[in-house]
C-alpha cells in the first residue's frame, strides 16, 4: 500500500508540523540548527505527526493544537533516535549519516539533550496540562525501557519482556500521539480511550514489522546487518517463535549464557531463523493487532480521515522498509 494514501489528507498540515520543527533551532547555535537540519532531512514518513492529525482532525480538535503536538512528538521521536544512535553505534540511518557518524558522541548526547527539552517546551505550548503530564511520563517510559533493555533483557527469550519492551520503545509514543490528539478535541472519554488503544494496537504492530524486516528485509534499506538485534542480545519476536518451535537447537540454548557474543553461532542462528516460518506467525500476530486497531474505528463517523487511519493501520503491516 502507497503511504500517500493516508497522508493525503493532511499533507499541507505535515509542512506546518516541519516549520514549526525546523524554527526550534532559530535562536540556538549555528552548528544545533545544522544539526536539526540534517536530522530533519533525512526525512522519514513523519507516521506519528500524520495519526496525531488524522485523529485530531477526525474529532474537531483546532488545528494549531495538533500542529504543536505533532511538533513535539516527532522532535520527541528525533531526538531519541540521536541517543539510539550513539548507544548502538549506528552510522547510517535512512541511508544518512547519523549524527554520531559525524559528531563527537558529547556534542550528539547534546544534540539529543537540546531537542527533548523542545519538545517538551513544545507540549507545554498545547496549554493542556494532562497532556504535559501525558508527554513526560511517556518519555520515562521510552528512558526506562532502554535501561531495561540494556541491562536486564540480553539473551532473555521471554514473550512478557519482549513486550513490555517494544511498548516502551515504539507502542508508548503512538499510544500518546493518538491520545494526546483526542484529548484536545471536544470528544468523550469512551472515544479518547478508543482512540488510545488504537494508538498502542498500531504502534505495537509497527515494531513487530520492524523486527520482522529485521532478519527478512533489504539490507540496504534497512540500513543495519540483518539479524543485527539478535547479534547485540535482543530476543525479538521471530527469534521467539523459532526459540519455541526448536528448543533444542544449541544456539538457542546457548542465549541465556551469554551465547548471542559468539557472532558465529548468531549469524547462523539468524541463517535458521529466516528459513524458519517463524516471521510468518510473527507477521501474522502483528496482523492481529491491526485487526484490533481496526475494531476500534467501528464507532467512528464514517469520513476521510476515518478511512485514512484504516489506511494508516493497514500500511504498518504492508511496509517493507
Amino acid at each position: 500500500m502507497n503511504a500517500v494514501t493516508f497522508l493525503s489528507p493532511v499533507l499541507e498540515e505535515i509542512k506546518l508540523v516541519e516549520e514549526r520543527m525546523r524554527a526550534q533551532a532559530d535562536e540556538s547555535h549555528p552548528d544545533l540548527r545544522a544539526a536539526l537540519e540534517h536530522l530533519l532531512a533525512a526525512g522519514g514518513k513523519r507516521i506519528r505527526p500524520t495519526l496525531g492529525l488524522l485523529v485530531g482532525n477526525m474529532l474537531g480538535a483546532p488545528l494549531e493544537k495538533l500542529v504543536t503536538l505533532g511538533a513535539a512528538v516527532e522532535l520527541l521521536h528525533t531526538a531519541t533516535l540521536v541517543h539510539d544512535d550513539l548507544i548502538d553505534g549506528s552510522l547510517l540511518r535512512r541511508g544518512m549519516a547519523t549524527l554520531n557518524a559525524r559528531w563527537s558522541p558529547p556534542a550528539t548526547v547534546l544534540t539529543g539533550d537540546y531537542l527533548f527539552a523542545r519538545a517538551a517546551k513544545l507540549a507545554a505550548e498545547t496549554d493542556h496540562l494532562p497532556l504535559m503530564k501525558l508527554f513526560s511520563e511517556t518519555l520515562a517510559t521510552i528512558v526506562n525501557g532502554e535501561l531495561t533493555q540494556m541491562f536486564t533483557s540480553r539473551g532473555l527469550i521471554s514473550r512478557d519482556n519482549y513486550y513490555k519492551r517494544i511498548y516502551a520503545k515504539t507502542a508508548s509514543l503512538f499510544e500518546m500521539t493518538s491520545r494526546a490528539a483526542a484529548m484536545v478535541s471536544p470528544a468523550n472519554e469512551e472515544t479518547i480511550e478508543s482512540m488510545r488503544d488504537f494508538g498502542y494496537q498500531i504502534g505495537v504492530a509497527f515494531q513487530i514489522v520492524d523486527d520482522i524486516l529485521d532478519f527478512n528485509g533489504d539490507q540496504n534499506a534497512v540500513g543495519k546487518p540483518l539479524g543485527s538485534d539478535l547479534l547485540n542480545g535482543l530476543v525479538t519476536l521471530p527469534a521467539i517463535y523459532y526459540a519455541e518451535a526448536n528448543p533444542t537447537d544449541a544456539d538457542v540454548a546457548s542465549l541465556p549464557n551469554g551465547g548471542w557474543t559468539n557472532n558465529d553461532n548468531m549469524t547462523r542462528l539468524v541463517d535458521n531463523i529466516r528459513m524458519s516460518d517463524a516471521s510468518k506467525k510473527a507477521m501474522l500476530e502483528a496482523e492481529q493487532h491491526i485487526d484490533r486497531a481496526l475494531a476500534c474505528l467501528d464507532s467512528m463517523d464514517s469520513c476521510v480521515e476515518c478511512e485514512a487511519l484504516e489506511n494508516l493501520a493497514k500500511y504498518i503491516v504492508d511496509r517493507k522498509v
